[in-house]
């Protein structure tokens, strides 16, 4: 029964994979073909389609040379295929005109052409360049970094606006809002298998599909904990619950397990290999050029990134001007007054909980999207990355600490840009104690220390 559930995530993340290539391993076709002509030959893509055998991908083009005439050819390449490893895209095999390269040739080609990352070789099938605007290399690089970014500002501030929910109403941190991110990330994974192996569907009902499920996986998983974990610490620690908290340390130590167990969950629903997200709507848009340098996004990363921002954005108008909002915020001012005035604590935390465990389902879905798939053992450092910016935006403010999430990505942009990327965990965990020497209570929290004890 153990290896039960990983078999059935494999199998029908094998149905929902089908022989779609994804954009990927489209281009990496692609910029072969210059390699198999003449220097200088003008290479026009006519038509892409399945190959004779499984996992192959067929690209029919035309050539044509200075005073030459144009002729039509065909090229093959085969993929590793397209399971769940880390190499399940991994190109193993090229045949041009049907005639099959030797591996020699092919070794070479791929280590010294196709991998060299400081020229990359040309893709036929990109658009021209020349119609985009020119920009400055420096302004051209900022805007390459800063949209590269957005989905990780989007995760950022979804994660650092569920802390400030439980926060700002308890005074009480959750530390396992990022095992919630991984679990969003996997949910994300089977919904989307699912929905493909049973259901005429698309990759963008694909990706709704991911969402959905993630979303109420979560949600519940929330309500579980809310119901199963912290609400029997307050009645283990007062007999009058009315606008009372369990003592921190109990809730933070309880949190600590319950993300170890989450974590645990995860690695044993998942089984030893990762589960992915087939590439969808990430063919590269051009935007600018600085020379030969592209300044280029992917639909996806724009979209997941907009639902990311939209959702943190309903989730502080919700607090900001909804009939719930105002509970939340009588609550978290004086609960034993809110409760005389038929405020019920008790459910507005359990509402808040639930919100805060959603919204990290979706920053999951978010980084699924992006990135592939997501560990069961990621969560860890996302949801304390993100715990540093909500610190720095204001803990106790969900608008405060969503505005921490997008500096702490904004800084990791510039980190990464200007200095070691190894030693960039570090400056973030070190930006948190600047931010707590200098002004405890974030961006629009106080300059001293809260009076609540965490």
């Amino acid at each position: 029964m153990r290896h039960l559930l990983p078999s059935i995530l494999l199998v029908l993340a094998l149905a929902s994979c089908g022989e779609r290539f994804d954009t990927d391993q489209m281009r990496l076709c692609r910029q072969a073909i210059p390699a198999l002509n003449p220097p200088g030959a003008a290479i026009a893509i006519d038509r892409v389609q399945d190959g004779a055998r499984p996992h192959m991908l067929g690209i029919s083009y035309s050539v044509s040379t200075p005073g030459g005439v144009a002729r039509r050819r065909r090229i093959d390449c085969l993929f590793a295929g397209e399971g769940q490893a880390l190499t399940r895209g991994a190109l193993i095999g090229i045949a041009a005109d049907g005639r099959p390269m030797s591996d020699a040739s092919f070794y070479l080609l791929r280590r010294f052409y196709l991998e060299n990352r400081e020229e990359p070789p040309p893709d036929p099938g990109a658009s021209p360049s020349e119609a985009l605007p020119e920009i400055a290399p420096a302004l051209a690089y900022g805007l390459q970094q800063g949209l590269s970014a957005l989905p990780s500002a989007a995760t950022y501030a979804l994660l650092a606006c569920a802390y400030a929910l439980i926060y700002g109403l308890t005074g009480r941190i959750v530390l396992s809002f990022g095992e919630f991110a991984a679990l969003g990330a996997l949910s994300a994974v089977v919904g989307a298998a699912l929905l493909v192996a049973y259901a005429a569907s698309t990759p963008a009902t694909g990706l709704v599909a991911a969402f959905i499920v993630a979303i109420l996986v979560c949600a519940l998983h929330g309500f579980a904990m809310g119901r199963f974990v912290l609400r029997p610490l307050e009645s283990r620690f007062h007999d009058d619950t009315l606008g009372r908290q369990a003592p921190g340390q109990q809730v933070l130590i309880a949190t600590i397990g319950l993300a170890i167990a989450l974590s645990e969950y995860l690695r044993l629903a998942q089984g030893a290999n990762l589960r992915w997200l087939p590439p969808v709507f990430n063919e590269p848009l051009a935007l600018a050029r600085a020379g030969s340098f592209i300044v280029t996004v992917t639909p996806l990363g724009l979209a997941v990134a907009a639902a990311g921002f939209a959702v943190t954005l309903g989730l502080i108008l919700l607090i900001a001007r909804s009939a719930y909002g105002r509970a939340w915020r009588a609550v978290s001012d004086d609960a034993r007054t809110a409760a005389l005035f038929g405020v019920d604590p008790r459910a507005v935390h359990d509402k808040a909980l639930i919100l805060a465990c959603a919204a990290s389902g979706m920053a999951g879905v978010v980084v699924t999207a992006v990135y592939g798939g997501m560990g069961f053992a990621g969560g860890f450092s996302l949801g304390l990355k993100a715990l540093v910016g909500s610190i720095l935006g204001g803990i106790g403010s969900p608008a405060g600490a969503a505005l921490g999430g997008l500096c702490i990505a904004l800084f990791e942009v510039l980190w990464s840009s200007t200095m070691p990327i190894d030693n960039r965990d570090i400056a973030v965990y070190s930006l948190l104690a600047v931010v707590l020497i200098l002004r405890p209570g974030g961006f629009f929290g106080d300059g001293a220390l809260a009076p609540r004890q965490v």
